[in-house]
C-alpha cells in the first residue's frame, strides 16, 4: 500500500497520462507561468506610472512657470510628461506665430485634441498584455475541462477493454482527468484576479490623465487671458 501510494505524485500523473491529456497539462502549465510573468511585469509598470505621475504633478503645481515645464517637455520620459509635451508643442508653435484673440479658442481646442490623442496612446501602451490575462482567464477552465473529459473517456475505455470496474482500472484515468481540471483552475483563477486588478488600475490611470489634461487646458487658458 505504501509503495502504491508513493507512486501517485504530480510527476507520475503527468508521465502516465494519455498524450492528449499530457498536452493539455503542458498548455495549462505554460499559461500559468505566462500569467504570472505578465502579472509581475504589469505590477512593476503600474508602480512606475504611479510614481512618475505623482512626481510630475508635484512639479506642475509647484509654482513653476509653463516655460520651465516646456523645457522638460522636450525630454518626456513618462505618461504625464508626454501628454504635457503634446500641449506644449502646440503652445510653443502658436506663440511663435502669434495668437489673435479670436484664434485663442481654436488653439485651446487643438491642444485638447492633441492631449486626448496622446492619452489614447498612453492607455494603449499601459493596457499592453492585459489581453493575455483575459484570454487565459476565459479559456483555461475549458482547456482543463477538455482534458477532464478525455481522461474520463480513457477510464471508460479501460473498463470496456479489461471488462473490470475495480479501482485499479478506473483510478488512473480519473486521476489524470481531475489533475487537468485542477491545472485549469490554477491557471484561470490568478489570471482573472490579476486582470480585474490591473483593469481597475488602468481605469484610474486614464481618469488621472484626463484630469491632468483638463488642468493643463485651464492653465493655458488662464495664460492666454493674462496676455489678452
Amino acid at each position: 500500500m505504501e509503495s502504491g501510494a508513493a507512486e501517485v505524485t504530480i510527476l507520475s500523473l503527468f508521465l502516465q497520462a494519455d498524450p492528449v491529456v499530457k498536452g493539455v497539462m503542458l498548455i495549462l502549465a505554460v499559461a500559468s507561468i505566462w500569467t504570472w510573468a505578465v502579472a509581475v511585469d504589469k505590477w512593476l509598470q503600474f508602480g512606475d506610472l504611479e510614481s512618475h505621475a505623482r512626481r510630475f504633478e508635484r512639479e506642475f503645481w509647484s509654482g513653476r512657470s509653463l516655460d520651465d515645464l516646456e523645457d522638460r517637455s522636450d525630454r518626456p520620459r513618462d505618461a504625464l510628461s508626454r501628454v504635457y509635451a503634446a500641449a506644449a508643442r502646440e503652445w510653443r508653435e502658436t506663440r511663435r506665430a502669434g495668437v489673435a484673440a479670436e484664434n485663442a479658442q481654436l488653439m485651446l481646442e487643438r491642444v485638447d485634441r492633441l492631449m486626448q490623442a496622446q492619452i489614447a496612446r498612453e492607455m494603449q501602451r499601459a493596457s499592453k498584455s492585459l489581453g493575455v490575462l483575459a484570454t487565459v482567464g476565459a479559456s483555461a477552465p475549458f482547456i482543463g475541462l477538455f482534458g477532464t473529459v478525455w481522461g474520463i473517456m480513457n477510464a471508460f475505455t479501460n473498463i470496456a477493454a479489461q471488462q473490470q470496474t475495480n479501482l485499479a482500472v478506473v483510478a488512473p484515468g480519473i486521476a489524470e482527468a481531475l489533475f487537468a481540471t485542477a491545472l485549469g483552475l490554477v491557471a484561470a483563477i490568478p489570471a482573472v484576479i490579476f486582470y480585474n486588478k490591473f483593469t481597475g488600475d488602468l481605469d484610474r490611470f486614464g481618469d488621472r490623465l484626463d484630469t491632468f489634461s483638463d488642468e493643463v487646458a485651464a492653465r493655458l487658458s488662464r495664460r492666454l487671458s493674462e496676455r489678452g
